[in-house]
C-alpha cells in the first residue's frame, strides 16, 4: 500500500504531529487503513490516496474549533448572554456591577475588530445578519427594559450559534490568540490577508499545495526539505520562517546561510504539520506546553494528552496550574514510560512578546520524582498548594517541583514557611512534606555515591542491590524523622512547666533557630539547644551528635528537630510516620 510517511523531528514537527494524530483522531478518518503509526513506532502515515482526497482545511478548522474552542472569547460571550438572560428569566434581573460587566463584555468583544472583519466575509451567508448590525448601531446596556433586552439577547444567541457564525468568529479568536503565537506572517495571520475567508487563503497557502506535491513527481527536484529531506521543486519551496523563531526573514537575512544561498525550505507536507503544532500544545492558565517524549509516537501522543473527542477543560486559572504541574509528573512517571530517560518541556507563554522557554526533566531529577514518598508528600501538596508567606500567596507545590527540576535545595522554602508557622501553625502540615521531599532528595543523592561500592559488596543479583539501598535509604529517612520525635517530646516538657497551652512562649526561641539554620551557625544553634533542654529533665537526643561538623546532616536533623518543636508529630494527622516506631539502631544512623 502506498503512504506517505511524516517522521518525528524537532519539538515544533512532534507538536505538530500529535495535532496531526488529534485531527485524524476525530474526524471520519479510519485508523489502521486511512492513517497509523509506523511499525517502529518513529512516524505517523497515511493513505496516499486518503491524503489525495482528504479536505485538510475542513480537517484544520475543525479540529482548532473542537479543541480551542470552550477557551476563547466566543464560548465567554455565549457564558454571559446565557447567564443575563437566566437572571432575567428568573426575575432576578436587578442590574449591578457583574450584570453591566457582562454587557459591555458582550458588546466589546462582539464588535472588535477582529470580529467585525469575519462578520463582513460572512454577512451574506448567514441568517438574519441585522441583528449583528443592530448591535453596532444600539449597543446593549442596563438601561434597556428587562423584556427589551431579553429579546435582544435571545437573538443575539440564536444568531451566533449558527454553524458558520460559530466557526468564524471561534477560528478569529484561535487565530489571534493561539495559532499566532507559533506562527505568523502567512495565510490567514498575513496582514493583507486580515479581511479574506479565512478557510480560502488556508486552502490556498497550505492544504492545495499539500495536495500537489503528493500528485506530482520529484525524481528530478534539485532541492531538498530541510526537515523530511524529499525532493522539492523552486515552486513548492516553503520557507521556514514562518515558524515563529525558527528563522529570520530569509528575503533579507542571507549571510547565516553558506555563499548566502538559502536552503532553509520545507515541503508542502512538512509545512503543513509545522502548521498544526498549536494543537500539539496544550493550554494551562498563561502557559502552552508541550512535552518532548520522542521515544516513540504512542508515548508522545499519550503524555501530551490528546484523546479523541477532547478538547482543553476549561478549568479555573490558578488550578490549571498546579493541575499541570501534577499532570505532568503522573505522565512522566507512568508506566507507559517504562525507562527513565531525560524529558523535554517546552514551555511558551500567551503573550505575543513571550518566547519559547526549554526545561529538561533529567533522569536524576525524575528518579527523585517516582519515590513514593515524594509521591505521597506532591499529593498533599497538590491538594494544598498555596501558602501566605509574606503577604504574598505562593504556589508552594508548583515550587517544590521547580527547585526539584532545577536541582534547587527546598531549604530556603521550608524556613519560609516554618516561620510563617510561627503566626499561622495551620502551614506546619505543608512545611513536614516540603521537608520529605528534601530529605528524600538528599538521601537519593547520598545513594548514587555509595551505590558502586555496595554492588562491589554484594556481588549478588540487580534485586540484591535494590533491596539493600531501599534498606539503607528508610534508615537515613527514619534517624532524620526521629528527630522529629524529639522535638515534639521536648516541646511537651516545655509547654508542661511554663503551663502554657500553645508554643506562644518559644516563638522567639524557634525563630533564633531558623535564623541560625539558614546561615548553619552550629554553635549558636546548639547553644539554643543546649538551653531549652536544660529547663526540662529530659536527656538530648542522640541525633544532635550526628549533625555536628556536617553540613548536610545539620541542616537535615535541624530542620527536623524543629518540626517537632512546632507540634508536628500529632498536631498535624497527615504529617504522622507510621514506622516512627523503628528503633535507632534499626536506622542505618552510621549512613
Amino acid at each position: 500500500m502506498d503512504r506517505v510517511i511524516i517522521t518525528l523531528g524537532d519539538f515544533l514537527k512532534n507538536a505538530g504531529i500529535v495535532g496531526m494524530k488529534y485531527l485524524l483522531d476525530i474526524s471520519e478518518a479510519e485508523e489502521d487503513s486511512d492513517y497509523g503509526i509506523t511499525p517502529d513506532e518513529q512516524g505517523i502515515w497515511l493513505d496516499r490516496d486518503f491524503a489525495l482526497h482528504a479536505d485538510w482545511t475542513d480537517l484544520y478548522f475543525n479540529a482548532c474549533v473542537k479543541y480551542f474552542g470552550k477557551n476563547t472569547v466566543y464560548q465567554g460571550v455565549l457564558d454571559r448572554i446565557e447567564r443575563c438572560l437566566t437572571k432575567i428569566k428568573e426575575d432576578k434581573w436587578n442590574p449591578g456591577r457583574e450584570e453591566k460587566d457582562d454587557l459591555k463584555f458582550i458588546t466589546e468583544k462582539l464588535l472588535s475588530n477582529s470580529y467585525q472583519n469575519g462578520f463582513n466575509i460572512i454577512k451574506e451567508k448567514v441568517e438574519n445578519p441585522e441583528i449583528y448590525l443592530e448591535l453596532k448601531k444600539n449597543k446593549l446596556s442596563d438601561k434597556f427594559e428587562s423584556d427589551v433586552l431579553r429579546k435582544r439577547l435571545e437573538e443575539l444567541q440564536q444568531f451566533l450559534t449558527q454553524p458558520l457564525c460559530r466557526e468564524t468568529f471561534i477560528m478569529k479568536s484561535i487565530i489571534y490568540n493561539y495559532i499566532n503565537r507559533f506562527w505568523d506572517g502567512k495565510c490567514f495571520l498575513l496582514r493583507a490577508n486580515a479581511k479574506k475567508d479565512m478557510r480560502a487563503v488556508f486552502e490556498k497557502d497550505f492544504s492545495e499545495p499539500f495536495h500537489k506535491y503528493l500528485e506530482g513527481e520529484h525524481k528530478k527536484a534539485k532541492d531538498t526539505c530541510i526537515d523530511c529531506g524529499n525532493g522539492i521543486t523552486g515552486k513548492e519551496k516553503v520557507s521556514i520562517a514562518f515558524m515563529k523563531e525558527m528563522a529570520d526573514d530569509l528575503t533579507r537575512k542571507r549571510s547565516a546561510f553558506w555563499n548566502c544561498q538559502v536552503d532553509a525550505f520545507l515541503c508542502p507536507v512538512c509545512a503543513f504539520v509545522y502548521a498544526l503544532s498549536p494543537l500539539g500544545f496544550q493550554m494551562y492558565a498563561n502557559k502552552f506546553v508541550f512535552m518532548n517524549l520522542n521515544e516513540n509516537i504512542s508515548v508522545l501522543v499519550d503524555v501530551n494528552g490528546k484523546k479523541r473527542g477532547n478538547g482543553l477543560k476549561e478549568k479555573g486559572e490558578e488550578e490549571n496550574y498546579t493541575v499541570w504541574f501534577a499532570r505532568i509528573l503522573n505522565k512522566v512517571l507512568s508506566d507507559k514510560v517504562k525507562e527513565l530517560n531525560n524529558v523535554q518541556v517546552i514551555l511558551r507563554g500567551t503573550r505575543a512578546e513571550d518566547n519559547y522557554m526549554f526545561s529538561i526533566i533529567g533522569r536524576d531529577a525524575l528518579q527523585i520524582l517516582k519515590q513514593e514518598k515524594v509521591q505521597k508528600a506532591l499529593k498533599y501538596l497538590e491538594q494544598h498548594p498555596y501558602v501566605k508567606l509574606s503577604n504574598e500567596f505562593v504556589n508552594v507545590h508548583e515550587s517544590v517541583v521547580m527547585n526539584i527540576l532545577q536541582y534547587h535545595k527546598q531549604y530556603s522554602l521550608l524556613n519560609q514557611i516554618l516561620k510563617e508557622s510561627l503566626e499561622n501553625t495551620g502551614v506546619i502540615p505543608t512545611a513536614y512534606w516540603v521537608f520529605v521531599v528534601q530529605l528524600c532528595t538528599s538521601i537519593e543523592k547520598r545513594m548514587e555515591v555509595n551505590v558502586g561500592s555496595i554492588s562491589e559488596e554484594l556481588e549478588q543479583s540487580q534485586q540484591g542491590i535494590e533491596e539493600k539501598l531501599s534498606k539503607a535509604k528508610e534508615g537515613i529517612f527514619m534517624s532524620r524523622i526521629k528527630m522529629r520525635d524529639a522535638g515534639y517530646k521536648l516541646r511537651k516538657e516545655i509547654l508542661l512547666a511554663k503551663k502554657a497551652e500553645n508554643d506562644e512562649c518559644m516563638r522567639g526561641t524557634i525563630y533564633q533557630l531558623l535564623n541560625a539554620l539558614s546561615v548553619r551557625n552550629e554553635g549558636k544553634f546548639m547553644d539554643i539547644v543546649i538551653r531549652l533542654y536544660s529547663s526540662t529533665k529530659l536527656p538530648m537526643a542522640d541525633g544532635f551528635v550526628y549533625m555536628l561538623g556536617n553540613k548536610e546532616k545539620f541542616s537535615e536533623y535541624g530542620y527536623s528537630f524543629i518540626l517537632g518543636l512546632k507540634g508536628s508529630y500529632t498536631d498535624s494527622k497527615d504529617s504522622k510516620s507510621e514506622d516512627t516506631k523503628q528503633s535507632q539502631d534499626e536506622s542505618g544512623e552510621e549512613n
